[in-house]
């Protein structure tokens, strides 16, 4: 075996760094645990608080106004079904997870999006990042936020949002991208300034991409929860590792079956919004009457007599 002809040791540096950083910004560290903590905590309160039966109903109904009848029905079913086997509060717990990361994904995410869309530079900047975070293995997002934050709800929460952030960038710049430029054209014509251009015109049109674009980051957000269970995240991440680690089948299934349930759920409801709803246009059957102007157009004026001269 032929010796390397130079060697680089990165772990030291980075080590060093990483221990740099957790002495010296030990207090923004902990600020954000607790900022993560209290988020999650939040909007799992309003998760858990009424009877599950009251969540349940409001699923159905947001799944009804999103799918109509046959996907209400799936979700009434399916979530009662997740009561049923005794998941409830780990549904809740992923859910409010994928909530507070998902909003913090997007909230992050389409400022750069806009950023990248509005210049050739920015452009040029963010690309190459997004395509090394889309390359990253999932369980590399762990490592840092495990060294930052230790073992427990935070790190979960923390990776899930970058992991996320990708494809809200993305889909935000894209969308705006595609905006008709004769309509943009026109509002500077019109005296617009760039604020209200984006604002009034480019950020209205965009909107179908930049809703599938948060489609996309939900999902992403549901698949890092369930890993983020190695960590000590709580919620259906950590039925599927336990069912892993003791080799209970039946305990892998439920919780697995849990997630595939909340996965179409989340992707279903927020696709309706992300696809406009297409106006039918009924063509009259009776033809119309010409109207005033046309019948004045269309009709001949006699000549007027001429008068005769007098002798």
């Amino acid at each position: 075996m032929s010796s390397p002809l130079f060697t680089v040791d990165l772990g030291k540096p980075v080590s060093s760094a990483v221990d740099w950083l957790t002495l010296h910004l030990g207090g923004l560290f902990d600020a954000i645990s607790s900022v993560m903590k209290a988020l999650v905590n939040a909007v799992l309160f309003v998760l858990t608080a009424p009877h599950p039966l009251v969540i349940i109903v409001v699923f159905t109904v947001l799944a009804f106004f999103a799918r109509k009848w046959a996907f209400a029905a799936f979700t009434l079913v399916a979530f009662l079904l997740i009561q049923a086997m005794g998941l409830w509060t780990e549904a809740m717990q992923s859910l409010a997870v994928v909530v507070v990361a998902s909003v913090l994904a997007v909230a992050i995410g389409v400022p750069i999006g806009v950023w990248a869309a509005r210049g050739r530079v920015a452009s040029a900047i963010v690309r190459p990042v997004l395509d090394f975070m889309q390359t990253l293995p999932v369980f590399v997002y762990l490592i840092p936020a495990v060294f930052f934050f230790g073992i427990g709800l935070v790190p979960g929460v923390v990776a899930t949002t970058v992991f996320a952030v990708p494809p809200a960038v993305r889909l935000t710049e894209l969308g705006i991208r595609q905006v008709d430029k004769e309509v943009v054209e026109a509002a500077h014509a019109f005296g617009a300034k760039p604020r209200q251009i984006l604002r009034e015109v480019q950020l209205p049109l965009a909107l179908p991409s930049i809703m599938a674009g948060v489609n996309q980051v939900i999902m992403l957000a549901l698949s890092m929860v369930v890993i983020a269970g190695m960590v000590g995240a709580a919620g259906l991440g950590t039925v599927v590792v336990r069912g892993i680690s003791q080799l209970d089948v039946g305990v892998g299934f439920q919780g697995g079956l849990a997630v595939v349930f909340l996965a179409i759920f989340l992707d279903r409801t927020t696709s309706a919004l992300a696809t406009p709803k297409r106006r039918v246009r009924r063509k009259s059957r009776t033809r119309p009457s010409p109207t005033a102007e046309t019948a004045d157009e269309t009709s001949v004026t006699a000549p007027e007599p001429a008068v005769p001269a007098s002798a």
